[in-house]
């Protein structure tokens, strides 16, 4: 009799119905079935990067067939598709004509300089923005977004004239000093900090007695890697390719890439060639760049995305 009553539950509980799986879920909320599983593209998908792939780089391209011709060949209609003979030397010319070897060392020095004041300038008053109370914290900040509403062109003569009583002039301090910060870099430092820095490990640092300074070195600097690599990306581009302040504030005997650049155009005949090849000895600098860091830019970039 035992047995049987055995077998009728064991019978029973087969015929009853499962309870539902549990759920997944993620940061408080529920997740769909399958929404943990990783995602392939399709043939549409490679199909529109290869296209956007293709149609970024058309113009390096172009410069670099332009850079390899002859000004005749370039000036014909239809334009060349293909590569020419005359790539290395029209390098040497643009080389020797526009005195690129000192352009790319006065902007490398511009550049460089400005890209890592601006990065370390723009964390240290993104964090005091987004974390420190002060008086007129807003009114401040408030004032550094209303310096992007002003045109450069408005402050260029009383900019000169300051440049010349600092005895600057025609220097590279000239180009570097009025761009060591950037309000642009200011608010997206801030606005990364306030998302992405908890409250908690700023209270945590007091708790154990660090300052300010302590605390931005610690636990500030480590958590805004990804949006420094980033901002100090954009700004070293920037930089590497101004043209107006530095064209106002050196000569040629001491010029910034672009500057330069504009001695192989200087002549009464034009050779587009030249010129083409100049500029492609301009971009190998940021190419090589971006070849180098351009993992832990787009890394940067991603774990910025998450933790936002």
């Amino acid at each position: 009799m035992t047995t049987d009553i055995a077998q009728v539950r064991a019978d029973a509980r087969d015929r009853a119905p499962h309870p539902p799986p549990s759920v997944p879920r993620r940061f408080g909320r529920v997740l769909r079935p399958g929404a943990g599983r990783q995602h392939h593209a399709g043939p549409l998908a490679y199909l529109l990067l290869g296209f956007a792939a293709l149609v970024s780089l058309s113009p390096l391209y172009w410069t670099m067939v332009a850079a390899s011709t002859d000004n005749t060949r370039v000036s014909q209609t239809p334009p060349p598709f293909l590569p020419g003979p005359n790539l290395f030397t029209n390098l040497a010319t643009a080389w020797q004509d526009a005195a690129m070897g000192r352009a790319m060392v006065n902007s490398l020095i511009v550049a460089g300089v400005i890209a890592l004041s601006t990065v370390f300038f723009a964390t240290l008053a993104g964090f005091a923005f987004a974390k420190l109370r002060f008086r007129g914290r807003n009114l401040l900040l408030m004032l550094v977004i209303g310096t992007m509403l002003v045109p450069p062109q408005l402050g260029v003569v009383p900019l000169f004239m300051m440049m010349a009583d600092l005895g600057w002039g025609q220097s590279l301090p000239s180009v570097i000093f009025p761009t060591l910060v950037s309000a642009v870099g200011v608010f997206f430092m801030r606005q990364y900090l306030k998302e992405a820095l908890p409250d908690e490990l700023i209270e945590a640092g007091r708790l154990d007695g660090a300052h300010s300074l302590r605390i931005f070195w610690s636990i500030v600097l480590p958590i805004a890697r990804p949006p420094m690599a980033v901002l100090f990306m954009i700004t070293f581009v920037h930089a590497w390719n101004d043209f107006f302040w530095p064209f106002i504030a050196l000569d040629m005997t001491n010029p910034t890439v672009p500057v330069a650049l504009t001695q192989l155009s200087a002549g009464y005949v034009r050779d587009q060639s030249v010129i083409m090849a100049g500029a492609l000895l301009g971009t190998l600098p940021l190419l090589a760049m971006f070849l180098v860091f351009g993992r832990q830019i787009v890394g940067g970039i991603m774990q910025g995305a998450v933790k936002g």
